[in-house]
C-alpha cells in the first residue's frame, strides 16, 4: 500500500509542476487552484509513503517518477520538443526507479 501512495503521489507531483508551468505566476486562478491541490495531496501522500519507505527511496521514486512524468506530458502536449535521446534519458530514470523498488531495504525501528 505505501508503495501505490507512493506512486500515485509522483502522479500528483507531475500534476502540480505541469499546473505550475500553466499558472503564469499564480495569475491563471484554476491553474493555481490545482497546482495547490495537487501539491498538498502529494506532500501528504509522500510523508505517508515514508512512514514505511526508508526517505531517500521515497523521495527518489517520488521525484523520479515525477520528473519523468512531467517532460513526458509536455513533450505529449507540444509544450517541449521531443527528442529520442529524451525519451532514452527518460527511460532510464524510470529503470532506476524500478531498480530502487527491487532492492530490498530494512524497515525502520
Amino acid at each position: 500500500m505505501p508503495w501505490a501512495i507512493l506512486l500515485l503521489s509522483a502522479i500528483l507531483e507531475a500534476v502540480w509542476a505541469t499546473a505550475l508551468g500553466h499558472s503564469d505566476g499564480f495569475s491563471n486562478p484554476v491553474a493555481t487552484a490545482v497546482f495547490l491541490t495537487a501539491l498538498a495531496l502529494s506532500m501528504s501522500g509522500l510523508g505517508f509513503a515514508v512512514r514505511t519507505i526508508p526517505i531517500g527511496t521515497g523521495y527518489a521514486v517520488w521525484t523520479g517518477v515525477g520528473a519523468a512524468l512531467t517532460v513526458t506530458w509536455a513533450m505529449a502536449t507540444g509544450d517541449e520538443p521531443f527528442s529520442p535521446t529524451k525519451a532514452l534519458l527518460l527511460a532510464g530514470i524510470i529503470a532506476a526507479v524500478i531498480g530502487l523498488k527491487l532492492v530490498p531495504s530494512h524497515p525502520r525501528d
